[in-house]
C-alpha cells in the first residue's frame, strides 16, 4: 500500500505546501517512470542526480513509498553514498595515492564492484543486502545494520550527487579549479585518479543507467549553501559525532566535489531524459524533457 504523502511530509519534517510540489512536479514524473517500466517490460535502472542538497534522496522517498505504487510498480532506492570505501580503506588509497582520496566523495572514494553487484541481485530479485554508510561517523556502518532487501522490483532508483557524471578532456586537468587543488594537488595526480576513475570502473556503473533525472541548483555557491544547511542539521541531531565539520570545514569539504559538479553542470542537462531546474531555495523552476528518436 503506497504512503500518504501527508504522512510522508510529516516523517520528512516538510512543510505543510510540499504537497503542491508533489503534485505539480514529482507525481508527473512518476507516472512517466511508470511509462518507461510499461514499454520496457523489466525491472529498469532511474539514475537520480542531483548536486548535494538538491533534495535527490526526499524526491527517492516519495517515489518509492507513494507515487510509483500509486501506479503498481514498486520501486526501491540504491543510495551511491551508500557505497562509499570503509575510513580504513581510503586511509590506504590515500596513502598509495594521494592524501586527498581519505576524504569521501569524488569518484575512487566507492566500492563500485559493490555497487555492480548489488544493482544485479536486485534486478534479478536475489537477497541482496544493502550497505549503509553513516556521515557523521564518516563511516561504514557494521554489517549488522546494513538493509537486507529480498524480492523482485520494477523500478531501482539510483540516486548520487554524480550518478551519470563524466570525464573530462586531459587539458581541463592542467589548471587547479580552487584553493585545494592548488595546494594540495598542485601536480594534478588526485584530480587525474578521478577523472580515471570516471572514465573506467565508474563509466561502467552508469552505463547501466536505463534513464537519467537531473535535479540542477542554480549555480556551485548554491551547493556550498545546500550542504551547510544539511551539516548544521547533522550538528543538530548529533552534536558529539567525531565527524560533524564546522563551516570552514565544509567549505573546504565542497571544494572537493566543485570540478565534477562544475562539469556535470555543463555536460549533464543536454543528456538527461529529465531536468528539472532549481532555485535558490531547492524549488522546483521548471522541468524539462529530452527528445529522443
Amino acid at each position: 500500500m503506497p504512503v500518504s504523502i501527508d504522512n510522508l511530509i510529516a516523517a520528512e519534517q516538510l512543510p505543510a505546501s510540499y504537497a503542491a510540489i508533489v503534485d505539480r512536479w514529482w507525481r508527473p514524473l512518476a507516472q512517466q517512470i511508470a511509462q518507461w517500466h510499461s514499454l520496457a517490460g523489466r525491472t529498469l535502472i532511474v539514475g537520480i542526480n542531483g548536486a548535494q542538497g538538491s533534495g535527490k534522496s526526499t524526491l527517492c522517498r516519495f517515489l518509492c513509498a507513494s507515487l510509483l505504487p500509486e501506479h503498481g510498480v514498486s520501486a526501491a532506492v540504491v543510495s551511491l553514498d551508500d557505497l562509499y570505501l570503509s575510513l580504513a580503506a581510503r586511509e590506504r588509497i590515500a596513502l598509495d595515492i594521494h592524501p586527498l582520496f581519505r576524504t569521501r566523495g569524488v569518484p575512487g572514494t566507492h566500492d563500485v564492484d559493490a555497487g555492480n553487484a548489488l544493482l544485479d541481485d536486485m534486478a534479478a530479485g536475489r537477497e541482496a543486502l544493502i550497505p549503509r554508510f553513516s556521515k557523521a561517523l564518516d563511516d561504514r556502518l557494521p554489517r549488522a545494520d546494513w538493509t537486507r532487501h529480498a524480492g523482485k522490483v520494477d523500478i531501482l532508483l539510483f540516486e548520487g550527487w554524480c550518478v551519470g557524471a563524466r570525464p573530462q578532456d586531459a587539458d581541463s586537468l592542467i589548471k587547479p579549479l580552487n584553493a585545494l587543488e592548488a595546494q594540495e594537488d598542485a601536480e594534478g595526480i588526485w584530480r587525474r585518479h578521478v577523472n580515471m576513475a570516471l572514465q573506467t570502473s565508474y563509466a561502467q556503473l552508469f552505463s547501466r543507467i536505463d534513464h537519467l533525472v537531473m535535479l540542477q541548483p542554480p549555480s556551485f555557491d548554491h551547493v556550498l549553501a545546500n550542504r551547510l544547511l544539511q551539516e548544521h542539521k547533522l550538528r543538530a541531531a548529533a552534536p558529539d559525532a567525531p565527524a560533524i565539520m564546522d563551516d570552514a570545514a565544509v567549505a573546504r569539504f565542497v571544494s572537493h566535489y566543485e570540478r565534477v559538479t562544475r562539469h556535470m553542470f555543463a555536460d549533464l542537462p543536454a543528456r538527461a531524459d529529465i531536468l528539472f531546474q532549481l532555485d535558490a531555495q531547492q524549488n522546483v523552476m521548471s522541468c524539462q524533457r529530452l527528445a529522443r528518436p
